[in-house]
Formats: structure tokens, sequence, C-alpha cells
């Protein structure tokens, strides 16, 4: 019964930050948004660093893929953290296909996989804080969500309307809404490598911060951008949540036997 009573609750603070994001006016995405700090041609390759710097999402990206084969989970867990590793890798790809060209149309394949990582993390946080069959369940809807609010932008861009309320909702709303679900299932979860999890939501405001900043630091190192060090942040996120995985669900090969990694 308290169970059900702390889901009812995110359910009503979901609706209710929903509702006040739809009461503000559409907001048009900035055109000014394109016109990074950093735009120094390298190699022959425009915004060299801001490019380069998304590899970091494909190591990690692929090491977490990798990582699957030794997954000791159920299919179900497994499953949303496929989405999750192949969310982050194509993050990188996406990026830095926007990056070289930056306008709005590049921009819908920098949002779409990073949407792709904010559900599949969201349905991750679900089944492991709520319930395994919830979070799974989850999955597919939000992924649909996500992608959706990226194409209504660029749809309601291309009709000359920009509203991107519905995109800033799936990126930052699953921020606080997870950090409530840490605080209202601490008794009945096992909050095991939860450290490792709130660092993640740790190293993403930092991201976002130096993404805030990407002029200043430019400005400041004559060398690297808030926007390029933002990339390195973010990967750095994506990290602790392979690592998360890593120690609670996989196995590795030791002297010909298998043994689960432990905190």
């Amino acid at each position: 019964m308290i169970a059900k009573i702390k889901v009812i609750v995110l359910i009503f603070c979901t609706v209710v930050a929903f509702i006040i994001l739809m009461i503000i006016k559409p907001v048009p995405q900035d055109i000014a948004y394109h016109n990074f700090a950093d735009q120094r041609k390298i190699f022959d390759v425009p915004n060299f660093l801001n490019v380069i710097s998304n590899l970091p999402f494909l190591l990690v990206g692929l090491h977490g893929i990798k990582k699957l084969r030794f997954s000791q989970a159920a299919s179900k867990i497994n499953r949303m953290y496929a989405v999750l590793f192949i969310g982050i890798l194509f993050t990188g790809l996406g990026s830095a296909f926007y990056h070289y060209a930056p306008d709005n149309n590049s921009l819908v394949y920098d949002r779409i996989p990073m949407t792709l990582v904010f559900m599949a993390f969201l349905s991750v946080i679900i089944a492991a804080w709520i319930d395994i069959k919830a979070g799974s369940t989850l999955l597919g809807p939000l992924l649909l969500l996500g992608t959706t609010s990226v194409l209504y932008w660029h749809y309601t861009e291309l009709n000359g309307v920009g509203d991107l309320r519905f995109y800033a909702f799936i990126q930052y709303f699953p921020i606080p809404l997870i950090a409530l679900i840490f605080i209202l299932f601490k008794d009945t979860a096992n909050n095991k490598g939860l450290s490792m999890l709130v660092l993640v939501i740790g190293w993403y405001v930092v991201a976002k911060l130096l993404e805030t900043f990407d002029k200043n630091i430019y400005g400041a190192t004559h060398f690297i951008s808030g926007h390029s060090l933002k990339h390195i942040a973010a990967a750095i996120a994506t990290w602790y949540i392979v690592r998360f995985f890593e120690k609670k669900y996989t196995t590795i090969p030791n002297n010909n036997h298998v043994h689960t990694q432990s905190f």
C-alpha cells in the first residue's frame, strides 16, 4: 500500500511538472545556439574539438555493449541496458555529425540518441528501485516519448513556430524525478551502487554548466571551449552508468572460473 502511494506521488509530480511546462509559451530554438565559441578548423574538420570531443561517448558505449556479454542479469534488465549503451554510442556519432555542420536539421541527429539515453536510464532506475516489470514495460513508451519530443520540436521549427517545451521536459525532468525515486524508495530498494548513480547526475549537471559557460571558458583558456568540455563531462556521466552495470550485474573470467563482481 505504501509503495502504491509513493508511485502515485511520482505520477502526480510528473503530471504537475508537465502541466506547468505546457502553461509556458512555446520556446523556439535560438539560432544563436549553433554559434559555438570554438569554431576552429583543424585537419580540414570544421569545429574540430567540438567534433572530436565526442569520441569518449563511442568508447563508453562500446565498452558497455561489450560488458553485456558477461551479464548475469535478467533479460529484461539486459534489454534496457542494451538500449542505453547503444544510445550512448549513437550520441557520440550524432553529436559529431551535428557539430561538423551545426544547424536545426543536423541537431535532430544529436538529440534523438540523447533521448534514448535519458529514457533508457529512467527505465533502469524504475526497474532497480521500484519494479523490474514496470521499468521494462515503460521502456518502449518512454523511448517513443523521447523520440517524439525531438520530432515534434523539429516539425514546429519547420513550420515557423518552434516549440522546445516537450524536449526540455524529456531532457531535464528525469533528473529531479530520479532523485525523488532515490528518496522515496530508499528503504525498499537495493541501494548498492547508489553513489555511482549520484555521480551520473552530478557529472551531467557539470556538463550543463560547462555548456552554459561555453564562451567564457574558451575566452579564458584560448584552447578548449566549455562545449567541448561538456562532451567530456557528459561522457564521464555515462561511464558511471556502465560501471554501475558492470559492478551490479556482470561477471568476468578469472583463471578459467567466473565470479560475480561485488561492491
